[in-house]
């Protein structure tokens, strides 16, 4: 009776939380799926969907650690009551879960299984998921290990290329089952991704085919979102065919409903787009008002980043006009920016930048102005600061003849003539062959042989005995190393019926490719302890990097279109002799 009042209430409180996760509210949902795993149950696949849902909900929540533990349960619980399309979902969340951590081939491994099983329950649908999902892994894995070059689309290394490639075929596999299944919001879905991927690769014009149906089939839906982001990506393709008024154009329908949706952040992007669109056309006045904009969403927001940003296009575009004072200002407030956040490269930029500026202004003003320009300027890194503030010494290390030999055992002392080379390895020689001694089994010594054989024949019948008791201790060991059931929170083991199920199921025994999966997983926990790399400079105002640094190479040539040329020193003549 007990067990059936836990049994509801593990059930209620499941459904409960379901609930508040379909509402939204998935914070308050985890707690109620929590509390049912503290409840527990006996029951396996209920317990099963707790811990997908479980899974599920931390991945919204962006607690990724948690989701990835909750999917492993998942996972283990369905192969061992051999639940096939239990375990092909729990693969397939596994593998999403994965792919956000970055483990690429862990998630691939996990993708494919949901593959694998779906073909063969014949599940059209879910083959068409692990098709999906696969494609977005080898996008992003392409699209990770291509961002440390910072190479143009279609311009990465050919293992990149392949990741890509690989993606685009696994997103056409799955186009062409969800228009099978006749499922036009999955099909929207997979033309965005289709597009995204050709512009990774530099397929502009097929990016503009898949957009431009991935915008078709969000208007037909109303899909506001997917609506901005297909012209926000019909965009991005028309820069690089060097369509800037097309691009603009795009950019435009991309402000107008991010201003519908009430969205800062996707506006100020929009700006920045257009601002470096425009310069593109050499439009400087109209960059400029764009460019104010995403300034002012910047500062409101408080993305320091994308001020900088700001900054160094509002110092582009006055310099292209000639309005040298205003570029000097926003190149220094590009500069201060930069040493804030830590951007080096947008230091030196900056740096450039001002030096470029000085030197035309101190053209046009006199002397005077120039000094004043140049004194408010302090151009050491921090780093050149700390170092002047100490006096720029730099502390030496401890030399390693200061350290101290340990005193190996507390009862021998170490005399001063043995601490040399060879004195010292006899010490430590004696020191261990005295630990093996210690361990030794030591018999009694016989005066001759005779005593000796005795000695082994009064041993003789206990040697039966002696085997018996290594048997057992070996045997011990052996059990030791033996699979236990899986120890899976909210599991209740008070059911003998169940317990009979989990130790007589052999027929789900994992196979080989499973173990592959588990070993690679557990072979990269260490790499979750490393210290990561120092991470990269984001910006919510900002729109992708790969655009930004195409603006910012072909900004870099308009300055030098702007310099003024000393007028070269005409040479003298001498009036007596002009041959001279």
């Amino acid at each position: 009776m007990a067990s059936n009042k836990l049994e509801a209430s593990c059930i209620e409180l499941a459904l409960e939380g379901e609930r508040l996760c379909k509402a939204g509210d998935c914070k308050t949902g985890v707690q109620f799926f929590e509390a049912a795993v503290q409840v527990g149950t006996d029951d396996l696949k209920t317990l099963s969907a707790i811990y997908s849902q479980l899974g599920n909900a931390y991945f919204y929540l962006q607690e990724y650690g948690k989701a990835l533990e909750y999917h492993k349960h998942d996972l283990t619980l369905a192969r061992t009551i051999g639940d096939r399309l239990g375990e092909a979902k729990a693969s397939g969340n596994l593998g999403n879960t994965l792919k956000v951590l970055s483990k690429f081939d862990e998630a691939i491994v996990c993708c494919q299984r949901h593959l694998e099983i779906s073909k063969e329950l014949s599940d059209r649908v879910g083959e068409g998921r692990a098709l999906y999902n696969l494609g977005n892994v080898y996008h992003a894995k392409g699209k990770h290990a291509g961002r440390s070059g910072h190479q143009d689309p279609g311009d990465f290394p050919e293992d990149v290329k392949e990741c890509l490639q690989k993606a685009t075929e696994f997103y056409e596999e799955n186009l062409s089952i969800v228009k099978e299944l006749g499922d036009k919001a999955a099909q929207g879905r997979a033309c965005g991704n289709l597009g995204n991927t050709h512009y990774l690769l530099g397929n502009f014009s097929k990016a503009i085919m898949f957009h431009e149906e991935r915008l078709s089939i969000a208007k037909e839906f109303g899909d506001k979102s997917a609506e901005r982001r297909a012209y926000s990506n019909l965009g991005n393709a028309h820069v690089f065919l060097g369509e800037f008024e097309i691009a603009a154009e795009y950019y435009k329908k991309t402000l107008q409903i991010a201003r519908q949706l009430g969205d800062l952040a996707i506006e100020a992007q929009a700006c920045y787009s257009l601002g470096n669109t425009f310069t593109l056309l050499r439009d400087y006045e109209t960059a400029i008002e764009y460019h104010m904009k995403h300034l002012k969403i910047a500062q409101r927001l408080f993305d320091r980043v994308g001020e900088g940003r700001a900054c160094w296009s509002l110092g582009n575009a006055h310099t292209a006009l000639g309005s040298h004072e205003k570029a000097l200002h926003f190149a220094t407030q590009h500069l201060e920016i930069s040493r804030e956040v830590g951007d080096r490269t947008g230091e030196v930029t900056a740096q450039m930048n001002l030096a470029d500026l000085r030197s035309i202004l101190g053209i046009q003003a006199n002397g005077q102005q120039l000094k004043k320009i140049e004194s408010e300027q302090n151009f050491s890194t921090p780093l050149q600061e700390q170092n002047q503030a100490i006096g720029g010494a730099r502390p030496r290390r401890h030399s390693m003849e200061l350290l101290e030999l340990v005193q190996m055992t507390p009862e021998k002392k170490l005399s001063p003539d043995m601490i040399d080379d060879d004195g010292f390895f006899d010490v430590l020689s004696r020191f261990q062959s005295n630990r093996m001694d210690d361990q030794r089994c030591s018999f009694n010594k016989f005066g001759d042989r005779r005593r000796q054989r005795g000695a082994e024949a009064a041993l003789s019948p206990q040697k039966e005995e002696l085997l018996d008791k290594i048997a057992s201790f070996q045997s011990s060991r052996i059990n030791e190393q033996r699979a236990s059931l899986p120890k899976l929170p909210g599991l209740r083991t008070d059911n003998p019926s169940m317990l009979e199920q989990l130790v007589t199921n052999d027929s789900q025994v994992p196979d080989d490719n499973f173990f592959d999966m588990l070993m690679r997983c557990q072979g990269s926990r260490i790499d979750d302890q490393r210290s990561n790399p120092p991470a990269a400079l984001t910006a919510p105002t900002v729109p992708d990097e790969d655009f930004f640094n195409l603006i910012q190479r072909l900004q870099s040539g308009r300055i030098e279109e702007q310099r003024s040329t000393l007028p070269e020193k005409k040479k003298k003549t001498n009036q007596n002799n002009p041959s001279k």
